[in-house]
């Protein structure tokens, strides 16, 4: 655990908190992708098929069972609660993210560090996760208004991800060894779909 690795986590945990405060408090899922919640819960569903077999340490579990619980909770608000429900946008989240799925699990059949099921399950959200923001992305760009607290769920998502880029930076100079080539191109790939919306979140903000 490095100051990067430690700090990209608890912004991915700002991120989902942010967004939970929005459907829990305000009873409003308005602008929200249910394609995009749809993908991450599928990302941990696949990447945590580890969790009661392979114990790395309690935080590491702890962790594991919040992005797995609040990735579902929020799918369920969305599509389920007699109120937040009636807010999402239907009609203009239209991304087909079903495309997403298959050409990522066809990769991570083909590139993996190891051809067994939960490794290549592990690919596989790695390479989701990399495009999972996308149906988010144009939903934002579609409906061109976004209240703050969305536009900081996407912004604490895409920094949370350049900081696991430093994380990474970090332990190859650091570790020996240190290379994970499926992760670090996962990674680069989602902060480059980050970009445009950067640009456009600090020229709202300045």
């Amino acid at each position: 655990m490095n100051i990067f690795r430690l700090a990209g986590d608890m912004t991915h945990l700002a991120s989902v908190l942010v967004l939970l405060l929005k459907i829990h408090t305000i009873k409003s899922c308005a602008g929200v992708s249910l394609k995009t919640q749809e993908l991450y819960a599928l990302v941990f569903a696949t990447r945590y098929l580890d969790i009661f077999t392979d114990f790395i340490s309690v935080y590491n579990t702890i962790m594991k069972l919040i992005f797995l619980g609040s990735s579902f909770s929020i799918v369920w608000y969305i599509r389920h609660h007699r109120v937040v429900r009636r807010s999402y946008d239907k009609d203009q989240d239209t991304f087909r993210h079903y495309f997403l799925m298959l050409p990522c699990l066809l990769l991570a059949l083909l590139v993996n560090e190891r051809f067994t099921f939960k490794e290549v399950m592990w690919t596989f959200s790695i390479y989701l996760e990399a495009v999972a923001i996308l149906p988010q992305l144009v939903l934002l760009q579609r409906t061109r208004n976004i209240d703050n607290l969305t536009g900081q769920y996407v912004f604490l998502l895409g920094a949370y991800r350049a900081l696991y880029i430093l994380n990474w930076i970090y332990r190859h100079f650091t570790e020996p060894h240190y290379v994970h080539w499926i992760t670090w191109i996962g990674g680069l790939v989602q902060t480059l779909l980050y970009a445009d919306f950067f640009y456009y979140y600090f020229e709202r903000t300045m």
